[in-house]
């Protein structure tokens, strides 16, 4: 098990302990799990450290804490944090100058620029989150050319496990999910400009993100409507499809992420319309049958508890009553998937029990310990 691997791995369960010892005053628990996740040298090379993993995730982790004891180890790691930054940022210019379509892992949350630029948010350093900001305006706002066709400058060039594209991802696929697709700079544009970081450009990204998603809303074959997660060249040529059949509803790649996505953008340009589209088809994500029967554990990443949050998430900031008159339906299925023993066994916060935990100590405490932020990391907050 990876020990700055804050997705899957130890990092995720230090993160749990350090939002408890924040609201309980107790740091037994949290120094310990820090100790356990930096026993080994940490990665901070710019090919393999992320949000999730190496040098940025224990930044982050230890930002959370607060802790005076962790100040010097933040530091080291924040100043390690930045130079990742400058590394990726000059790469991914060097890519867009060429003109060829990124990789998933240039700017996504999970691996790439996004993730980073949510820890700078969180950090508070703003002069280099300006920097990824203006990266991203880029990359939402600069079409390119694939295999003749006009796609989004987010477009990418390999398949959705981001290897080389083969078969019908040949020409690369498109991707909407907030953990890997354009919901993700989506998100932090919203959060950054809801923070007071601005840059040049910065709403018309945001209007670009606002009205594509807004063009891929699809009516489902029940009747329900949602957004496809992925599409190669061909199906995204051919535009919307209505009937198509209903999708999981995850945090990771499904409606929910999105719709939070959409929402936050909506709200940064007070766009009225886009924001009931958002919670509109957030509600329906979360109260219909054919999609809520798609999910099988009880994980963040794309189980009961990422799809509670998250519309815990969307209904703090929406008119509807009905978003949260969903939430006991939502609490009831996670309590019933860990009490089935659908719990994951490993420790990290998006496929681990430490994120289901988090997510149940998040929404059940009062008061909610939600000031901390610590989901900044998914982008809902």
């Amino acid at each position: 098990m990876n020990h700055d691997d804050l997705g899957g791995g130890l990092a995720g369960n230090a993160l749990y302990e350090m939002v408890l010892a924040r609201g309980r005053g107790d740091w037994t628990a949290a120094h310990a799990a820090a100790k356990t996740m930096s026993f080994r040298p940490v990665t901070a090379h710019p090919a393999h450290a992320n949000l999730y993993r190496g040098a940025p995730a224990v930044a982050y982790v230890l930002h959370i804490a607060g802790h005076p004891a962790y100040a010097r180890s933040l530091a080291k790691l924040d100043a390690e944090t930045v130079a990742i930054v400058a590394d990726r940022l000059d790469a991914a210019y060097r890519r867009m100058d060429s003109g060829r379509p990124p990789r998933l892992r240039e700017y996504d949350l999970i691996s790439g620029l996004t993730g980073l630029g949510a820890y700078l948010l969180h950090r508070g350093r703003g002069n280099v989150l300006e920097r990824v900001l203006r990266y991203l305006v880029r990359l939402v706002t600069e079409p390119l050319a694939v295999d003749g066709h006009r796609v989004p400058g987010w477009w990418a060039a390999t398949d959705p496990r981001d290897a080389v594209g083969t078969g019908r991802f040949a020409h690369g696929h498109a991707n909407f999910g907030i953990a890997h697709g354009v919901a993700g700079p989506l998100a932090l544009l919203a959060l950054a400009r809801r923070a007071g970081h601005t840059v040049d450009g910065q709403d018309d990204a945001l209007a670009e993100g606002i009205t594509h998603l807004t063009a891929w809303a699809q009516p489902l074959a029940n009747g329900s409507s949602g957004w496809p997660e992925l599409l190669p060249l061909g199906a995204y040529r051919k535009g919307p499809e209505p009937g198509a059949a209903p999708g999981r509803p995850s945090w990771c790649y499904g409606t929910p992420g999105i719709a939070r996505a959409l929402q936050l953008a909506a709200l940064a340009l007070h766009d009225d319309t886009a924001r009931r589209l958002a919670e509109h088809m957030a509600f329906q994500a979360v109260t219909d049958f054919r999609q809520t029967c798609q999910i099988t554990d009880a994980s963040v990443c794309h189980g009961w508890a990422g799809l509670l949050l998250t519309t815990d998430r969307i209904a703090s900031d929406s008119a509807r009553p009905d978003l949260a008159g969903a939430l006991p339906a939502l609490r009831a299925r996670l309590e019933s998937a860990i009490a089935r023993g659908e719990a994951p066994e490993d420790t990290g916060l998006l496929t681990g029990n430490a994120g289901v935990r988090l997510t149940q100590h998040t929404l059940t405490t009062t008061p909610h310990p939600l000031d901390l932020g610590w989901e900044t990391c998914l982008l809902l907050n």
